[in-house]
């Protein structure tokens, strides 16, 4: 199975570059300082309420700031050697009081809306669903039959030019730029976490429950996710690769891959395939 992954993995690498341009732009990056680049319109909403956050916070910080070097200077004991005494000022405790709640209901309202957006999928274009498994996932196209492959890390030796380490998989899942995407997510043992920053998604993988979350993305290109919650030792080696492609591309690898990567052995087998990989 990884051998057949392995080929699959590189005729994927020629037939899609023959969909569009290829960007690798979906990882992080040395010294990257924020988030990555948005793709979609969750990610999208994510980094603006981030950037308003940001500057709340910076504001709230300075203020307290200057009003600490206020007391501090001007109001210390050597300045002040005999204190007023008072115990109440309403309109300060008003103050106190009624803008911190305003700044609340600022941050609640984008916060709820940006919530309802991620929770509340839309029509989907197409359905996947991912399955995690100790450690790797498995991807289903419902919408195209029987069509299931696993997904693994590739080793070092594997990397083609310009796939990072860690993070490619021999199997990309490929969607279409501009569709929106259902996926569905569960594991067959622990708790998993389907994650890929760049599109502003991470869902947990439990067993026995189907969660459900949804992207559209709309730049064509390669973008990375891994596993985000700790599933034993080899949490931090079962990464997401998903391609994004032009629609006439992704008919093409359609009938590519029902030919090239349907799962047609048993689960036992692939565990086997697995763990020889692993090993």
């Amino acid at each position: 199975m990884s051998l057949k992954h392995g080929i699959a993995g590189l005729a994927a690498l020629a037939l899609t570059g023959l969909f569009g341009s290829r960007a690798w732009a979906g990882q992080p990056e040395p010294w990257q300082f924020g988030f990555q680049d948005a793709v979609t319109p969750v990610m999208e909403r994510i980094d603006s309420f981030h950037n308003m956050l940001l500057i709340i916070i910076s504001a709230i910080s300075a203020f307290v700031v200057i009003l600490l070097a206020i007391i501090i200077f001007r109001f210390n004991a050597k300045r002040n050697p005999t204190p007023r005494k008072f115990s109440h000022n309403t309109l300060i405790e008003t103050l106190w009081t009624g803008i911190p709640i305003i700044i609340l209901i600022v941050i609640a309202i984008p916060s709820f809306k940006l919530l309802y957006m991620q929770d509340r999928t839309p029509p989907a274009d197409l359905t996947i669903k991912a399955i995690g498994s100790q450690w790797y996932w498995t991807y289903e196209y419902p919408d195209y039959g029987e069509l299931t492959f696993d997904a693994l890390m590739l080793e070092d030796y594997e990397l083609e030019e310009g796939q990072p380490r860690l993070l490619a998989t021999d199997a990309n899942v490929v969607v279409p730029v501009g569709a929106t995407v259902r996926v569905l997510v569960t594991a067959t043992d622990v708790i998993h976490s389907w994650a890929v920053p760049a599109f502003g998604v991470k869902m947990d993988a439990v067993p026995g429950r189907m969660n459900e979350t949804w992207f559209r993305a709309d730049k064509q290109g390669i973008y990375y996710g891994q596993c985000s919650e700790l599933c034993g030792v080899g949490h931090g080696f079962m990464p997401i690769t998903v391609e994004v492609v032009s629609q006439e591309g992704f008919e093409q690898w359609i009938e590519w891959a029902q030919e090239e990567l349907a799962q047609d052995s048993p689960s036992d087998a692939r565990d086997l395939a697995v763990a020889a990989k692993r090993d």
